[in-house]
């Protein structure tokens, strides 16, 4: 069963099975494969299993994803690339089953990915790397919306407690002034 393995400095050796026909990807609790890091985008991408095919789709992701530093929109991801989802990288591993994880019957493909051992990782292999400075000059993608549909709408309640508060302050006003005159033509 495909898998993909988490290669990033502090979350190395975690690890998704990809078991179902489409996994979400994002740093928020309702993503099947939850990466709680700051440059992954709440719902980052997804992975689509098409046959023997594991399809990566971009969710409109902020800081993108890349596969072997290529950007994507969605594409096929083989076995052995890796996978960078804004600064976290993840590499395919199509024969290894997850550890504990009951084996499936085995047919003539899985009984040959079974006897080649995984390959093991090397803290070596572990680039961290952040967005390059022609990245951050190029500038964001354009939104995926309209946004000129959308305008501020203006706070009238704010404008209505403030005449309000001055028609007060005037009735008061005027009323110590009424006071005041009685008092000194009382006199």
């Amino acid at each position: 069963m495909a898998k993909l393995v988490i290669l990033t400095q502090g979350l190395s050796g975690r690890a998704h099975e990809l078991n179902v026909d489409r996994t979400t990807i994002g740093r928020v609790e309702d993503n099947m494969f939850q990466i709680a890091e700051t440059s992954v985008s709440s719902h980052h991408c997804e992975v689509l299993l098409r046959g023997s095919d594991v399809v990566i789709k971009d969710l409109n992701s902020t800081n993108g994803t890349f596969i072997n530093d290529q950007p994507v929109t969605e594409t096929v991801l083989k076995p052995g690339q890796i996978l960078r989802l804004g600064t976290v990288e993840l590499k395919l591993d199509a024969g290894a089953a997850a550890p504990g994880a009951a084996s499936a019957p085995a047919d003539a493909a899985s009984d040959a990915t079974a006897k080649t051992p995984p390959k093991k990782l090397e803290s070596t292999m572990v680039v961290p790397r952040g967005v390059s400075l022609t990245e951050l000059e190029s500038g964001g993608r354009p939104p995926a919306f309209d946004t000129t549909a959308f305008s501020k709408k203006r706070n009238r309640a704010g404008i209505y407690f403030w005449v309000a508060a001055g028609v007060v302050v005037v009735v008061i006003i005027v009323l110590l002034l009424i006071v005041y005159n009685q008092i000194n033509h009382g006199k």
